[in-house]
């Protein structure tokens, strides 16, 4: 029997879920999903809410609450709309509990103990006015890579790229808009430089990945470097040493662990972990890349005894007007809103078929009406209701097959390629071309009903009618 593992992004428990967070990272391993446990293969799907690091604590100080009472909001929240929106999940956790924690401490512990974390005095921004240190997203300025103004002190939105926030031009305090000043400080580091080998040949049959996943992966192991782990900040998971208290382990480092501890929470975990038969699919957004196709790799690498991913089908971004769905922005449509008005089912169909796998897509709600109009109930509900209720009305029952002629032969011959077209594009993870054959399926049916008009042979030729 096939082991499948299928690890999703952890949706960041610092504001509500959006629309692309479903296009890019939750709906396409929900589809994958449900496609293996049909197939008959043992499923193991796991995400959680992705509670730490430093836009945790900055919205929460805005809004007077602690990250406890913050994070405890978002992830209840999270959880009851993908229940409605019928992602399903096997295990949905949160980086805060228990487990998780022992996890990403033993993580640690490992790595350091092999020689791969080491410590390092380097420099970070220090905001004089506010007597803190200023990590991530508590500091902006320009990014050193696209010039955009607006740059994060972990990533910059616009390009993409991950970066130190020492390494942001003309920055600014988040909290009091002030230049702050550079200051010695000392941090932990993954030696992922140790790894550059064994990334280099771990990749080396992994062509079959999307083209911009690999060429992204192969150009960041040419110029790899060690990152620091942790952070001068005192939400998040605790450095398991003595001396320590004043930082906390980096949530990059935290969350991608968070795969093996929820996986952890399930007694057959090693059967998913060890076994060198299981697949490991990871969907994420391509923000996410270097984690999961670098840092993850080379963290199971230096752990040892783990398996590495098999693929990283990582999407494009859904826009809204052109620009990128933003929580940070308040720029979305945001999936509690929508649920409180519309039904899921329309909502998985159009990001389904306007899925950003190899290119940002625009969302539109003149488009997702078309679409729902014109598509899913004109020709998929149409075929549908036109089957169910004709055979309904005058048999009661699925009628018998008599003898096929040409039409018929014919239909079932689309049948077949169709599953056998849907089947290879869900294993590849192409979910638009597979929902696409479903609905050419439906025209297909929808003509083949005109042609054979059962309607009239009600009357007059029986068998043929209950063959059709």
């Amino acid at each position: 029997m096939e082991k499948i593992f299928i690890g999703v992004a952890w949706p960041y428990a610092n504001g509500a879920l959006h629309l692309g967070h479903i296009a890019g990272s939750l709906l396409p391993p929900d589809i994958f999903a449900r496609y293996h446990r049909m197939k008959g293969s043992r499923v193991l799907m796991v995400s959680g809410s992705d509670e730490h690091g430093t836009p945790i604590t900055l919205e929460a100080e805005k809004q007077g609450k602690t990250p406890k009472e913050f994070v405890d909001y978002y992830h209840k929240e999270h959880v009851e709309c993908l229940k409605k929106l019928g992602i399903s999940f096997d295990l949905f956790s949160r980086t805060t509990n228990k487990n998780h924690e022992k996890v990403v401490q033993d993580m640690f512990l490992t790595l350091l103990k092999k020689g791969y974390i080491y410590k390092k005095k380097g420099i970070a921004l220090y905001c004089d006015k506010c007597k803190r240190w200023l990590p991530d997203r508590y500091v902006e300025g320009k990014c050193p890579h696209c010039n955009f103004e607006n740059a994060r002190g972990d990533q910059c939105e616009k390009c993409g790229k991950t970066l130190n926030a020492d390494e942001l031009v003309e920055p600014r305090c988040k909290i009091c808009n002030t230049e702050p000043d550079k200051k010695e400080t000392e941090q932990f580091f993954l030696k992922l430089s140790a790894f550059k080998e064994q990334l280099t040949d771990y990749m080396k049959d992994k062509k079959f990945w999307k083209e911009n996943v690999y060429k992204f992966t192969m150009n960041w192991i040419k110029s790899l470097e060690d990152r620091p782990i942790t952070r001068n900040i005192e939400w998040g998971v605790k450095i398991p040493l003595e001396g320590y208290d004043d930082k906390r382990i980096y949530v990059w480092f935290d969350a991608v662990t968070g795969y093996l501890s929820t996986s952890k929470e399930f007694s057959f975990w090693e059967d998913f972990w060890k076994d060198k038969n299981a697949k490991h699919y990871y969907f994420i957004g391509k923000d996410n890349i270097p984690f999961h196709t670098i840092i993850w790799p080379s963290m199971l690498l230096g752990y040892g005894g783990l398996n590495l991913p098999y693929n990283v089908p990582a999407n494009e971004f859904l826009t809204l007007k052109g620009e990128t769905f933003s929580k940070s922005r308040k720029r979305a449509v945001w999936l509690p809103e929508y649920l409180k008005h519309f039904e899921p089912e329309p909502l998985r169909y159009y990001l389904s078929i306007n899925m950003p796998e190899n290119r940002d897509v625009d969302f539109s709600w003149d488009d997702f009406i078309m679409k729902n109009n014109n598509e899913l109930v004109a020709t998929l509900g149409n075929f549908i209701h036109r089957v169910l209720t004709f055979t309904k009305k005058n048999f009661g029952k699925i009628p018998e097959a008599y003898e096929l002629d040409d039409l018929d032969k014919n239909a079932l011959k689309k049948i077949d390629e169709t599953f056998s077209n849907t089947e290879r594009y869900i294993e590849n993870c192409e979910f638009k071309n597979g929902i696409k054959a479903v609905m050419e399926l439906s025209q297909f049916g929808n003509r083949y009903i005109d042609e054979k008009a059962p309607w009239k042979t009600v009357k007059e030729e029986k068998e043929k009618c209950e063959t059709t």
